[in-house]
C-alpha cells in the first residue's frame, strides 16, 4: 500500500511503496536518455498522452494513453456554430502533438497545449476579454477554469465535484451534445418570449386606441384583454414542443438498434489494435508463431466482427434510411463493409497459401498491406458510424 500520497494538479502523483519513492506523472528529468525520446516518437506517432512513472527519481517506465474522440463531438460543435457560437478553442494539459491532433478531426478554431490549470484560467480571461464566453469541463483542474469563464459548463455525470460546484450550468449525463441540446432550447425559449410580449403589448395597445375613441366598451374592452392574455400564453406554450433545429428525435425501434450496435462497438474496439500489432511483428523470415497470431485475427474477423457488420447491413441502415429520408444515404458505409469483406477473404487467402509451415517470404508484403488496410478501413468506419448515427442515441428516454 502506497504511503505518504502527495498529488500536485496539473503535474503528477507520488507516494512512498516499500520504501521507495514512486512518482506518476509528467516527465520531470531535463536529461533524456535513448529509450526515452523512442517513447516519445511513438506517443507522437500515435497521438497518445505519456504517463511517466519513476522511481527515485529515475525513469522506470511509461504509460502511453489515448483518447478517443467522442463519436458526438463533431455533430455537436457543428450544432454550436449553426447556434451562434463563432469562435472555439482548446484548452488542455496534453502534448501539442496529441491535441492538435483532436483539433483536426474536429475543426477546432485553436488549440492550446501542455498548460497548466493557471494558464487555462488566463486562456480563459483572454477569451472572455474578447466576447461572451462559454466553457467546457469536467476534471479538477478544470474548475477554476470554469469559474473563471461568463458560462461554466461542467460534465456532470462523471465529472469531478469540484468542476460542478465551480460551473453555472451541469450536464447530468455524460453526453456533450446536450450542451447543443441545451442552447437550441434556450434560444428557441427567448425567441417565443419576446415574441409573445411583444404581440400581446402591439394588441393591448391596439384595444386601449380603438377604447380611448370610443369604440370599445369597458366590459367589451375586459373580455378583449383576456382573450389577448390567453392568445399570448398559448403561443408561449409553443416552447415545450421540439423545435425545427433541435436534435433529431428517433423512434424506440430505431434508438434501441442504435445503443445496441453502440454498445458492440465498444466491445470490438480493442481488438482492433490487435491487427495492426500482428502487422508491425511480420518480419522476414516470418518468426515462430505468425501463422497462429493470423489465425487468431482471422477468427476474430470472421467470427466477431463480420456478423456484427452484416447485421447492421441488414437492420441498421435501413432503419437509418428511413430516418433520414433517403435510402442512399447509407450507401457509403454499405461501400466500407464490402472492402471489409474483401480484405478478410484476402487475407484467409493468403492463411491457406501460409500452411502449414507459415507465410512465406513472397506473402509478407502483401499480408501487411492486407492488415493495415484493415486497421485503417475499420478505424474510419467505426468512427464515422459512431459520428452519424450512434450519436443520435439517446442516453435514456426523452
Amino acid at each position: 500500500m502506497p504511503g505518504d500520497v502527495r498529488e500536485e494538479p496539473g503535474s503528477g502523483t507520488s507516494a512512498l511503496v516499500e520504501g521507495a519513492k514512486v512518482r506518476v506523472g509528467k516527465a520531470r528529468t531535463a536529461s533524456r536518455s535513448e529509450w526515452e525520446e523512442t517513447q516519445r516518437a511513438r506517443a507522437a506517432l500515435d497521438g497518445a498522452m505519456t504517463v511517466w512513472v519513476s522511481v527515485d527519481d529515475a525513469v522506470a517506465g511509461v504509460i502511453l494513453l489515448r483518447d478517443e474522440v467522442r463519436g458526438d463531438a463533431g455533430r455537436t460543435l457543428r450544432r454550436l456554430r449553426s447556434a451562434g457560437i463563432d469562435r472555439v478553442v482548446m484548452l488542455t494539459g496534453d502534448r501539442a502533438e496529441v491535441a492538435e491532433s483532436v483539433a483536426t478531426v474536429l475543426g477546432i478554431d485553436q488549440v492550446f497545449a501542455e498548460r497548466s490549470p493557471a494558464d487555462k484560467v488566463e486562456g480563459v480571461r483572454e477569451e472572455v476579454r474578447r466576447a461572451t464566453t462559454a466553457m467546457v469541463g469536467d476534471g479538477v483542474n478544470d474548475a477554476p477554469a470554469l469559474a473563471a469563464a461568463d458560462v461554466g459548463v461542467a460534465m456532470g455525470a462523471r465529472g469531478s465535484g469540484a468542476s460542478a460546484q465551480a460551473a453555472d450550468v451541469v450536464l447530468t449525463t455524460d453526453r456533450i451534445d446536450r450542451l447543443a441540446d441545451a442552447m437550441e432550447v434556450a434560444r428557441r425559449s427567448r425567441r417565443i418570449a419576446v415574441q409573445s410580449a411583444g404581440v400581446g403589448i402591439g394588441l393591448s395597445l391596439v384595444a386601449m386606441i380603438v377604447a380611448a375613441f370610443g369604440f370599445l366598451p369597458p366590459a367589451g374592452g375586459a373580455l378583449l384583454q383576456e382573450g389577448i392574455d390567453v392568445a399570448v400564453i398559448l403561443n408561449a406554450l409553443r416552447a415545450l414542443a421540439p423545435g425545427l433545429g433541435a436534435r433529431q428525435r428517433v423512434s424506440g425501434r430505431t434508438d434501441a438498434l442504435l445503443r445496441r450496435f453502440e454498445s458492440e462497438h465498444a466491445e470490438l474496439r480493442p481488438p482492433l489494435e490487435g491487427i495492426r500489432d500482428v502487422a508491425d511483428a511480420l518480419t522476414s523470415p516470418p518468426a515462430p508463431g505468425t501463422l497462429a497470431e493470423l489465425r487468431r485475427v482471422h477468427d476474430f474477423l470472421t467470427e466477431d466482427l463480420l456478423p456484427h457488420e452484416h447485421d447492421e447491413e441488414e437492420r441498421l441502415y435501413p432503419a437509418m434510411g428511413e430516418l433520414l429520408g433517403d435510402s442512399e444515404a447509407t450507401v457509403t458505409m454499405s461501400r466500407a463493409h464490402a472492402e471489409i469483406d474483401r480484405l478478410v477473404t484476402r487475407l484467409g487467402r493468403h492463411i491457406e497459401l501460409a500452411e502449414p509451415g507459415g507465410p512465406h517470404p513472397e506473402q509478407l508484403d502483401d499480408l501487411r498491406a492486407c492488415l493495415y488496410g484493415l486497421y485503417a478501413v475499420l478505424t474510419l468506419h467505426f468512427a464515422q458510424e459512431e459520428e452519424a448515427y450512434f450519436s443520435l442515441a439517446t442516453s435514456g428516454r426523452d
